[in-house]
């Protein structure tokens, strides 16, 4: 229970972060270039690994799917550029609620999480850890467009999901670890990747300009 409560809470130590950090122009240029280089980083945790026990590139193929067709659709029209980036944004944050569903159900007594001691341990501490910056990139990726309380409720869908992962429990865990849910993680993370690359940098090269006038409201 105490690894759940932890899991819950990590993601809103990413704002906490953000708000600390993104008022002053340098430290808000080193939350950038983490931003830039996590993602992909998460990315790869997400797809190499399976893609080594499969032994197949169909991982690699969805993750390049997910981050390709977002930018084939904004060159086919302008109009649609907009639209693709909030949807693939849209897309990248169920990505990875279900994903934070999974890793609640994970946590779970039936799955291992307390019961089983060892290696559970290091896996959980591997999910609280690796959710901080998750927290961050939603607050970074959601907040200069839409505000404070969208962004908020970004966070708080990976609360919520991992709350009802642990609830629903390992049939659960055991029910969506099918190729068809397994590769539709890996497709929305390449589009989430597009979206730090595509809408991300160009909120962010504008925001840093008035960082010090931004409100919170």
């Amino acid at each position: 229970m105490v690894y759940l409560i932890a899991a819950v809470a990590a993601p809103a130590l990413g704002p906490v972060l953000y708000r600390l950090l993104h008022p002053h122009p340098r430290a808000a240029g080193l939350v950038d270039g983490f931003v830039y280089l996590a993602v992909p980083l998460l990315v790869a945790w997400q797809v190499l690994p399976h893609a080594w026990a499969e032994g197949s590139l169909v991982p690699i193929v969805a993750v390049t799917a997910g981050f390709i067709l977002p930018t084939l659709v904004e060159r086919a029209s302008h109009v649609l550029a907009e639209q693709t980036d909030n949807l693939a944004l849209v897309v990248g944050i169920s990505g990875l609620a279900l994903h934070a569903a999974l890793e609640g159900a994970a946590l779970g007594p039936g799955a291992g999480g307390d019961a089983v001691p060892g290696s559970s341990d290091a896996f959980a501490l591997a999910v609280i850890l690796h959710r901080i910056p998750v927290g961050l990139v939603i607050w970074w990726l959601i907040r200069p467009r839409f505000g404070q309380g969208a962004a908020a409720l970004g966070v708080a869908s990976l609360m919520v999901a991992t709350l009802a992962g642990w609830g629903l429990g390992h049939e659960f865990l055991d029910g969506l670890h099918s190729g068809g849910a397994e590769l539709f993680q890996i497709f929305v993370s390449g589009s989430l990747v597009h979206v730090v690359y595509h809408q991300g940098r160009h909120d962010h090269d504008h925001s840093h300009d008035h960082s010090h006038a931004e409100t919170d409201s």
